[in-house]
């Protein structure tokens, strides 16, 4: 199965990774590595690296298929959540919703809650039962118990089957010192480092310690049953602070413990009964107190080993302050170079009569912009005027004589005009390189997120490959709606459809703005005619499938209304609809209703995967910011074009666009507000030809005078001479 861990690469996350991946899973996380670490996972994963509150873990979600999803994402930190309350439930309660909507929408088998003992609040007695009344008293615990609610209306209004665990103090290898149990961390890492040890309070407040390998074998165990709502995981053990220091001592000398005054607010006793989840779940801890902090320490003393011999030394990093006194250094440097050539005569050595001093003002002002060029043209000037009354001037003729102010405002003319060039050069070059790493990187994602998707598909054809259907019909499927080109999708969809539900009429109209739909293509049948557009008011029977995206069944059995029609969804939006226009009396019933609504989904995820690398690669696919395809581009659809003409008799035609010197970029705009959606400009053989999709030439003639109106002149072209 596919199994999603959020927060998998943390401390409990990690454990849980190791078990599932044992049980012979697939390991997929999402870590934002705020607390977690990539090396705390040595098992074979898939991360990707962001918060759960990002909606791109939806797309990650829907690719992946996760069978099941442990959800430990969390911010853990009480007082964290006390001081800064909107980072806890940006956290615990958005990224939740966020994974839970995802889930729900994936059909996810089994989705596990952490959530916490913190729930309960400030309880006098021991042994908290799940069926007490919770009262939290830290955002946190609210945050963790408006999770489990959260949890539960999900499986009432959605029907995602939800586990919720409450953890008591959980402890072991890789765990921080922040968070509940994190006491055993810090006496770990103090015992290690010879530290003595801080106790607030008499020592004699317990918690209920469990070993994290305890707690994720309650996990896997949950994720694998039929159980849902809340339950303890926990030891039912009451462990006191003093308790906890004597198992310590006896494994590892302590320096000293100090016992300081008790923190206001904090529980004297605490532990969580377990007798439901140990009957229910068939579930025990197996592992001591002793054995645990045992184990426990031998990492810690190990990680310090390691990370003694791994550890590198920091890179000095310069001050924030250096670049500016540098670049103010090297300004100063090479004004002293050329003053000394200029005050020693070394330009006259050179025989030269250039003007040095304009040469560094605007050097400068090329390698370092205005502010640098400004100082140098100062200098400059100052080096002038100087080089002036060393021949015998006089101070005040300077100010009356017109070639030194000529000589001067060249100085701060050519110093203020190259600075902010080249300040607005580097500035323009900056964004263009923030805008190319944001498209790098939403690319690299879309990428990612492609290679999963087909990975599942190809993981779900070797899961089938002995049965009839992922040999003649799952196989063609995942291989025809593989591709990145929208009009490929749109024609591999209705042999997609023909195969699976075997019937020969299946039309595709897309959706506009406007009350009419557009036949995009139908499938190659005997008298199966069709009109070309559709009117939305007078076909009420698709007023719901257009505009509530709702799957029409023709129940009544209407002969003027297609069997099935369903809507294709992008972004929310209904761009197109599918209709079978017949269909084999035994096969009208729910199961080939569902078949329906699966196979249009799949082909909906297609075109949405193909959008978006369209969006990205919008640059590369059309000329200087045009709506001309390139040529490249432009073929790939023309093929397209001319596939469906072969197999379903789907009408095309081209025209060639006379240019007669006309740029491309006025072109492109007369004649795009002509077009139809599902029309093309692209370029071939440096000649612009207009592509009319499910058009003959009755209708193209149409074309050519609306367009010879707007003063563009076309001519029909068939392919032969579009290719040549």
């Amino acid at each position: 199965m596919n199994v999603l861990i959020t927060g998998g690469c943390g401390f409990i996350g990690s454990f849980v990774a190791e078990r599932f991946h044992k049980e012979g899973h697939r390991i997929y996380i999402i870590d934002n590595l705020s607390s977690g670490q990539k090396s705390n996972v040595t098992v074979p994963h898939k991360l990707y690296q962001m918060d759960v509150e990002d909606q791109k873990c939806d797309e990650i979600i829907q690719s992946i298929s996760p069978d099941i999803v442990v959800h430990l994402a969390a911010q853990v930190d009480v007082n964290t959540s006390v001081n800064r309350p909107h980072v806890d439930t940006q956290s615990n309660i958005l990224g939740l919703v966020n994974i839970l909507r995802s889930a729900s929408k994936a059909g996810v088998s089994k989705f596990v809650f952490a959530s916490s003992a913190a729930v309960y609040g400030p309880y006098d007695e021991v042994s908290l039962k799940e069926d007490l009344n919770c009262s939290p008293v830290s955002p946190y615990g609210m945050n963790k118990y408006l999770g489990e609610y959260y949890c539960d209306k999900w499986t009432q209004l959605y029907g995602l089957p939800t586990l919720c665990f409450r953890f008591s103090n959980v402890y072991g290898p890789r765990q921080g010192s922040v968070g509940e149990g994190g006491v055993v961390s810090i006496f770990m890492e103090r015992l290690r480092d010879r530290k003595e040890f801080n106790v607030y309070g008499d020592g004699g407040q317990t918690r209920d310690f469990i070993y994290v390998e305890d707690l994720v074998d309650g996990i896997y165990r949950g994720a694998n049953s039929q159980l849902g709502g809340v339950y303890n995981l926990s030891t039912n053990t009451e462990t006191s602070v003093n308790e906890l220091i004597a198992v310590l001592g006896s494994l590892h000398p302590i320096e000293k413990t100090n016992y300081l005054d008790a923190r206001q607010g904090d529980i004297y006793r605490s532990s969580l009964d377990n007798t439901r989840v140990k009957r229910d779940l068939d579930w025990v801890p197996i592992y001591s107190l002793q054995e645990g902090l045992s184990r426990t320490l031998e990492w810690f003393q190990q990680s310090q080993d390691s990370s003694s011999e791994v550890k590198e030394k920091k890179k000095i990093s310069a001050p924030k302050w250096w670049p500016d006194v540098k670049a103010y250094a090297e300004n100063l440097l090479a004004f002293a170079v050329m003053a000394g050539i200029t005050l020693f005569g070394a330009d006259k050595l050179l025989h030269t009569s250039i003007d040095l001093k304009l040469i560094y003002v605007i050097l400068l002002g090329v390698f370092y912009g205005t502010r640098q060029s400004t100082l140098a043209a100062i200098l400059a000037s100052g080096l002038y005027i100087f080089e002036s009354l060393s021949n015998g001037r006089e101070v005040i003729s300077l100010l009356y004589d017109p070639e030194v102010l000529f000589v001067i405002a060249m100085y701060l003319f050519f110093g203020l005009i190259v600075g902010f060039v080249s300040d607005k050069g580097r500035r323009d070059n900056q964004r263009i390189n923030s805008d190319l790493a944001v498209l790098n990187e939403k690319y690299a994602f879309l990428k990612g997120v492609y290679k999963d998707t087909r990975t599942v598909k190809e993981e779900l054809q070797r899961q089938l490959i002995s049965s009839k259907d992922s040999i003649g019909r799952i196989h063609s499927i995942i291989k025809s709606l593989e591709s990145l080109e929208p009009e490929e999708i749109v024609t591999s969809s209705v042999g997609v459809l023909k195969n699976l539900l075997e019937t020969e009429r299946i039309s595709v109209y897309s959706v506009s703005n406007s009350d009419f739909l557009r036949l995009m293509i139908s499938s190659n049948a005997p008298d199966f005619l069709l009109p070309k557009t559709l009117r939305l008011s007078e076909h009420h029977y698709l007023h719901d499938v257009v505009t509530k995206g709702k799957i029409f069944s023709n129940k009544s059995l209407h002969a003027d209304q297609p069997v099935l029609a369903a809507p294709i969804v992008h972004e929310g939006q209904v761009i197109a609809v599918v209709a079978v226009h017949d269909l084999a009396f035994d096969r009208l019933n729910l199961h080939y209703e569902n078949l329906f609504k699966v196979s249009v989904d799949l082909i909906s995820g297609s075109l949405s995967r193909a959008f978006q690398y369209v969006g990205v690669t919008h640059k590369d696919r059309f000329v200087d910011e045009t709506a001309v395809l390139t040529q490249s581009v432009f073929l790939q659809v023309l093929q397209t074009k001319i596939v469906a003409k072969q197999q379903h008799n789907t009408d095309f035609v081209l025209l060639g666009v006379e240019a007669s010197g006309q740029p491309i970029k006025g072109l492109s705009e007369r004649i795009s507000g002509s077009l139809r959606d599902s029309d093309y400009l692209g370029m071939l053989k440096d000649r612009i030809v207009l592509l009319l999709s499910n058009s003959n030439n009755t209708e193209a003639d149409i074309v050519i005078q609306r367009l010879n109106k707007n003063g563009v002149r076309t001519e029909v072209i068939n392919e032969e001479e579009a290719y040549a």
